[in-house]
């Protein structure tokens, strides 16, 4: 079985999802050979930048340039990761420089590292034992908004509001696939409130 947790629905502002197109999604990595075929076409000015990042509903990693919104790589659909990646060569294997689950359209859980790391697997990338930068999102119980919590600070910015301890960005978009990280379960999903997508990193 495999563990990838979570499906996670988009969040973000209804006008960046009118940008999807029909085979405008982010490229696919099924194998090796895609990965390594993509990245030798990539400039050294794109390669000196992170790139967007998903993993599909499929557990595959689909990349596009960094300027990509994060719903245009996953054609509009439910992700299982999303965020920022850089890479670098080392000893004539690709590697990851960097990688984060920053994402305000899906504000992935840190838990959707299982899928990540899974996807990155099946593309040949070495990659490290987590994400180099997380990125804990949490929508504040009261007033609706979404925060990014910093430094273990779990009080709203926004109204002062102690913020829950687990992921509750969108329960009602979040879906359990193939096996749950350790330690994750079911939650209720909250009350639906407007949303805050347009935070500063």
């Amino acid at each position: 079985m495999t563990m990838r947790g979570w499906s996670y629905g988009y969040v973000g502002p209804a006008e960046l999802r009118c940008l999807v197109r029909p085979d405008g999604e982010g490229q696919s990595m099924r194998s090796p050979a895609d990965f390594v075929e993509w990245v030798l076409a990539r400039t050294v000015e794109e390669l000196a930048e992170p790139f967007t990042f998903v993993v599909d509903q499929a557990g595959l990693l689909r990349l596009a340039p960094r300027r990509s919104e994060h719903v245009v790589c996953a054609g509009g659909e439910a992700v299982l990761g999303a965020g920022e990646i850089s890479f670098r060569e080392e000893l004539g294997r690709w590697a990851v420089d960097e990688v984060s689950n920053q994402s305000t359209g899906y504000c992935p859980d840190v838990s959707s590292w299982s899928a990540v790391a899974e996807a990155l697997d099946q593309a040949g990338i070495v990659r490290p034992s987590g994400f180099t930068h997380e990125v804990v999102f949490r929508r504040c119980p009261t007033c609706r908004q979404l925060n990014i919590v910093r430094e273990d600070d779990f009080v709203c910015v926004f109204c002062d509001e102690v913020l829950p301890g687990e992921w509750n960005v969108d329960q009602s978009g979040r879906q359990a696939v193939g096996g749950l990280p350790s330690g994750s379960r079911a939650r209720v999903p909250p009350t639906t409130g407007a949303t805050h997508d347009d935070l500063d990193s």
